[in-house]
């Protein structure tokens, strides 16, 4: 009987903690490591400050726990991606699409990584998880990059996080600088009605790229 008493118990403290990281990812991402409260985040979940001491040791632990949070959703997305069913070029843009569509739709992840690199990814550097979050994202695009240098397809002189790096700019540039870039273009990268046209843009580049043969 103390097996199945203990399992509930579990299984609230696993919602109560994601329901933080949850409040926590928005809070956070709008105001900011400096500017967000522990006392607010905690008003606005179903805990209490104290709780949240409990599971995450304080708001730094509790900073780091939604920044590994947020990598790990789109490391596991782009894991379900069954690029190896895929011809190269295709899983290539695939990649890139899922990506585009990642990021323009979870926007909290977008101005967690500009709020963490202005502290210099102090934060980020302290988690026990860096390769577990850079792995899968590496290992995807590794296997497409392979099996189109195996087809005489891809050039050979970029590897894996060269081209990570493409996509991610592009992808994070649309969130993190739209304000600034429609007030200097008066365009609105996350306008609807160039969202094909990006998108399409974006998994264009990095097929020519990697097809280019100079």
């Amino acid at each position: 009987m103390a097996s199945d008493a203990t399992t509930p118990r579990v299984r609230d403290a696993e919602r109560t903690r994601a329901e933080i990281i949850d409040v926590a990812t928005h809070e956070f991402a709008d105001q900011g490591y400096a500017g967000a409260r522990v006392d607010e985040i905690a008003a606005k979940t179903r805990t209490t400050k104290r709780m949240i001491y409990y599971y995450f040791g304080g708001k730094e632990g509790l900073y780091l726990a939604v920044l590994e949070q947020a990598y790990r959703h789109i490391r596991s997305l782009e894991q379900q991606l069954d690029v190896d069913d895929l011809e190269p070029v295709e899983a290539l843009r695939q990649l890139a699409e899922l990506t585009f569509d990642h990021h323009e739709s979870h926007q909290d992840f977008v101005r967690l990584v500009a709020i963490e690199n202005i502290h210099y990814a102090e934060h980020l550097r302290q988690s026990s998880s860096r390769e577990v979050l850079a792995a899968p994202a590496l290992d995807v695009l590794t296997r497409i990059i392979d099996r189109g240098r195996a087809a005489g397809i891809f050039r050979d002189d970029l590897d894996a996080l060269d081209v990570h790096m493409v996509i991610s700019a592009f992808c994070v540039f649309r969130g993190a600088n739209r304000y600034t870039f429609r007030a200097i273009f008066d365009r609105d990268l996350l306008d609807p009605g160039l969202r094909d046209h990006l998108r399409t843009m974006i998994g264009d580049l990095v097929v020519a790229h990697l097809t280019s043969r100079s």
